[in-house]
């Protein structure tokens, strides 16, 4: 008898009346008719040409082969429902559980330090393990299930992925604090005459923010380039350069490395920062509660609905 041939409900049928031995507690247990119980005995009696359990006046009585086979479905059964029960709960407290999260530099710095903190408190078992967002394979990771979810500026899973606005932010131009620049105002003069620190963010939408300046015009002197935001603020601090970058990457960098930014010269669009996830975790309780801390963190007033892209 090949396995793909059993209805699983014939076996479920078939355990709750081996165990209570009549046809119509059975029924009630299992919430359908006695019809309907004695025709999936029918058929599993046909299927494995036992008659597994006989009618008495003192009700079922199985067959030897049917006591053989109750314990192991019995067993099958009870791990199949404590599976399905371990989807259903999330208790953060004794969880062990270690999240991936595809993160962008600019992210880890941001996001990282208050989350981890807030785990600290109410969540000391978890553990987070940071991917970097731009990878190539970033799709078929969270795709697969080694990546529980992405936050940042990703067009890469604009399409096939929910996702959650957390907030949108403007550009800003930065610069190390007694700057000649430092007089809370910067002209497209000043800027284009400035020296220029460019990160281009491969994978990023951050990295789009470099081709709108060209296409605006601006001339500027591109000194260096940086594939990463995380060294900026060294090289800031330390040189006559400036750089655009995101404002609350401006606002977490500013005190520690002794810098000061201002409103950018050049118009430039705001960025919406997102979180992005699966369908396959949509409804995943400990997904479902990564994703909320981030929202009740960090998203702003015109944070929307999740929605599939």
């Amino acid at each position: 008898m090949d396995l793909k041939n059993i209805d699983l409900n014939l076996l479920l049928v078939f355990n709750e009346v081996f165990v209570e031995r009549r046809v119509s507690r059975a029924a009630a247990n299992l919430g359908i008719t006695q019809p309907a119980v004695s025709n999936a005995l029918a058929r599993l009696r046909r299927l494995l040409d036992d008659d597994l359990l006989v009618s008495t006046p003192k009700g079922m009585v199985p067959t030897p082969f049917a006591d053989q086979l109750a314990e192991p479905v019995a067993l099958a059964l009870g791990i199949l429902r404590s599976a399905v029960q371990q989807r259903t709960t999330f208790d953060p407290a004794v969880s062990q559980r270690v999240f991936r999260i595809a993160i962008t530099d600019i992210g880890e710095i941001y996001f990282l330090p208050q989350l981890m903190e807030l785990l600290s408190q109410i969540a000391p078992g978890v553990s987070v393990a940071t991917v970097r967002a731009g990878a190539l394979d970033l799709k078929s990771e969270m795709e697969t299930g080694q990546v529980d979810v992405a936050v940042g500026l990703l067009p890469v899973l604009q399409s096939g992925f929910f996702q959650r606005r957390l907030f949108e932010q403007r550009y800003v131009c930065m610069f190390r604090r007694g700057h000649r620049l430092d007089q809370g105002k910067i002209s497209l003069d000043e800027f284009s005459e400035a020296g220029h620190v460019v990160v281009s963010a491969t994978g990023t939408g951050h990295g789009k923010i470099d081709e709108l300046i060209e296409r605006s015009g601006v001339k500027r002197l591109v000194r260096l380039r940086v594939p990463h935001y995380v060294a900026v603020g060294h090289i800031l601090g330390s040189t006559e350069m400036v750089a655009t970058v995101p404002e609350r990457f401006a606002e977490r960098i500013a005190a520690p490395f002794r810098l000061s930014y201002v409103e950018h010269p050049v118009k430039l669009p705001s960025s919406a920062i997102s979180m992005f996830w699966h369908a396959k975790v949509h409804k995943d309780p400990a997904n479902q509660w990564i994703r909320s801390l981030f929202f009740n963190m960090h998203s702003d007033a015109t944070a929307q609905r999740p929605r599939a892209g």
